[in-house]
């Protein structure tokens, strides 16, 4: 259909120059857009090494930080990551909020929901969804996400099957942990700061003010000792907050390699065994621990709602004790938000949960 003035759907659109065909224009943006994606990965992706001091990696007493430095950078660009952290990321510093997801997590009314709706009701939470990513670990955990969140990628490893629940310390969890600290690795090599949360964490309040201002690395805790610095704190990995520079790209190598020196170990327990090694003293890495009193969960819970910003499903084994412990967690919350604000701040709830779990 044609007409004065009008778009014509059918035919060429003429031009000073002849005629430009529609499948010639569209075939054209694709080409640009892919380039365009390419290049900002590239830009991001590229040797973060270039500028580290070689004195670094010459100690002769840190053979370890010798070969992460000389480690070749291997990971291969990948486009589809770039776009949806590029589309996710917080204008101005670069940073996504991260979890990873596998069908068992994603079923209608499990941990995932409860997950989401712990954003929408927190307090200055629900802007935060569109900074978050799910690393989706299977097809359904995938087709789940894309039917309900706008930012999804889909984590592939040749050879394990991540579906099904994992039990805690089995050779799958094992994988799956370690191909977590991988992947997190490949984020911040393409220039990305993250917010690491497990899914079964609930968002009560925007944790980013509490964050420490220019700190490498922080992490949340099974137990506090009162002091961010000290080393002693129990952290658990289920919650960081990775700032991306050349500390932490060879802090996050090291993890991952130190998965060897400690054979059958998670990450958790790994990250107890090198926090005090001399290559993390080496690469001049920052790192706090993260106060329960904010950033609480079953093990240590926050005991002031007026503090706290997260509540962890952690010292706490089984998919359906996690859920009914989680869904009582986010009832005593609405509870205490639909107190009028003057009574917000003289009332002192306290959690019914954990109930199922075992503290």
């Amino acid at each position: 259909m044609t007409g004065t003035g009008g778009d014509n759907m059918n035919g060429p659109v003429h031009s000073s120059s002849g005629l430009i065909h529609i499948p010639v224009v569209r075939i054209t943006v694709l080409f640009l857009g892919v380039l365009a994606v390419s290049c900002l990965v590239l830009y991001k992706s590229a040797n973060p090494f270039e500028f580290l001091p070689q004195s670094l990696g010459s100690s002769s007493d840190s053979d370890s930080l010798s070969v992460l430095y000389h480690q070749t950078y291997k990971s291969e660009v990948d486009l589809e990551l770039g776009r949806v952290l590029n589309k996710a990321s917080m204008k101005g510093n670069s940073t996504v909020i991260l979890t990873t997801l596998n069908d068992a997590w994603a079923e209608p009314g499990s941990i995932f929901d409860l997950f989401l709706e712990s954003f929408q009701i927190g307090e200055k939470t629900k802007e935060l969804l569109n900074n978050l990513v799910i690393i989706s670990l299977d097809q359904k955990a995938h087709a789940r996400c894309l039917a309900i969140h706008p930012h999804c990628y889909a984590l592939k490893t040749e050879g394990l099957n991540f579906t099904r629940e994992a039990s805690f310390m089995s050779e799958d969890y094992l994988k799956m942990m370690w191909r977590r600290i991988e992947f997190l690795n490949t984020v911040l090599e393409m220039g990305y700061s993250f917010v690491f949360t497990d899914a079964d964490i609930m968002w009560l309040r925007n944790p980013f003010p509490r964050f420490y201002p220019r700190v490498d690395f922080q992490i949340a805790c099974d137990k506090y000792y009162g002091n961010p610095k000290d080393k002693s704190n129990r952290p658990n990995g289920g919650f960081t907050y990775v700032r991306s520079n050349l500390r932490t790209i060879l802090f996050y190598r090291f993890w991952f390699m130190s998965r060897k020196t400690y054979p059958g170990k998670h990450d958790q327990d790994v990250l107890n065994k090198i926090k005090n090694d001399r290559v993390l003293q080496k690469i001049e890495l920052t790192m706090r621990f993260l106060d329960t009193a904010y950033f609480g969960g079953f093990c240590e819970r926050s005991k002031d709602f007026n503090k706290v910003c997260t509540m962890h499903a952690n010292c706490c084994y089984g998919l359906e004790t996690k859920v009914h412990d989680l869904k009582i967690v986010l009832e005593d919350w609405k509870n205490y938000t639909s107190l009028p604000p003057n009574e917000r701040a003289s009332a002192s709830p306290s959690w019914r949960a954990p109930q199922n779990c075992r503290t």
